[in-house]
C-alpha cells in the first residue's frame, strides 16, 4: 500500500488515529500528567515531570517523524505561523490551562482515567473555545490572527539548513535541558 492509498482510506486513518489517540493517551496517564496536582506543580514550577515528559516525546518523536518522511510513509502538511496567532493563542491556551489545570491532550488522557471535573470543565472548555472561535474567526482573521506573519514554516526553510542538520541539534539541545532539569533536582 502506497501513501497516497493511505490518504484515500478514510477508515484506515480513523482506525490508526483511534488507535494512536489511546495509546498517547494510556503513555500521558502512565507518565503522570493526567494528574491534576501534577500539572498544578508544573505551572508553580514545583514539579518538572510534564516538561521531561514533553522534552522525551519530541527527542524520540522528532528523529522518528523525520524518518517516516524520508521513507516517504508521510507528509508534512505545514503552514506560515504569526506573532499575533501564536500570542493570542498562547494566551487562550494558558488561561485555559491554568483555570482547569489540563491541556487539551490531558484533558483527554484525565477523562479515560475517569476524572469527572477533566470531563465536565474540560469539554464545557473546548466546546465553548471552538464554538467561539469559529464564530469570531472571519472577523478576526485579517484584523489579528496574519499579524506578523512568520518569514518561514519550519526552522530548515527559515535558516536553509536541512532537517538533516537541524533534528541532531535540536535534539542535542533538549537532551542538554532535559539532563540539567534532571540533575539539579528541579
Amino acid at each position: 500500500m502506497n501513501l497516497q492509498s493511505y490518504h484515500e482510506n478514510e477508515h484506515l486513518q480513523i482506525v490508526l488515529g483511534l488507535l494512536i489517540g489511546i495509546g498517547f493517551g494510556f503513555l500521558l496517564q502512565k507518565g503522570g500528567v493526567t494528574n491534576y496536582d501534577i500539572i498544578i506543580g508544573q505551572l508553580l514550577l514545583t514539579d518538572f515531570t510534564v516538561l521531561k515528559l514533553m522534552l522525551t516525546a519530541v527527542i524520540v518523536g522528532m528523529p522518528g517523524i523525520h524518518l517516516m518522511k524520508q521513507a516517504g510513509w508521510i507528509e508534512f502538511h505545514t503552514f506560515r505561523g504569526a506573532a499575533a496567532s501564536s500570542i493570542i493563542g498562547a494566551l487562550i491556551f494558558g488561561v485555559g490551562f491554568g483555570l482547569l489545570g489540563y491541556c487539551p491532550g490531558t484533558v483527554a488522557g484525565a477523562i479515560g482515567q475517569g476524572q469527572i471535573d477533566a470531563f465536565i470543565g474540560g469539554v464545557a472548555g473546548i466546546l465553548v473555545g471552538c464554538a467561539l472561535f469559529a464564530g469570531w474567526y472571519p472577523s478576526i482573521r485579517e484584523m489579528f490572527l496574519e499579524k506578523g506573519m512568520f518569514p518561514a514554516e519550519t526552522i530548515p526553510d527559515l535558516t536553509g539548513l536541512s532537517p538533516r542538520v537541524i533534528v541532531p541539534v535540536f535534539m542535542v539541545l533538549m537532551s542538554g535541558i532535559l539532563l540539567f532539569v534532571e540533575w539539579s533536582g528541579l
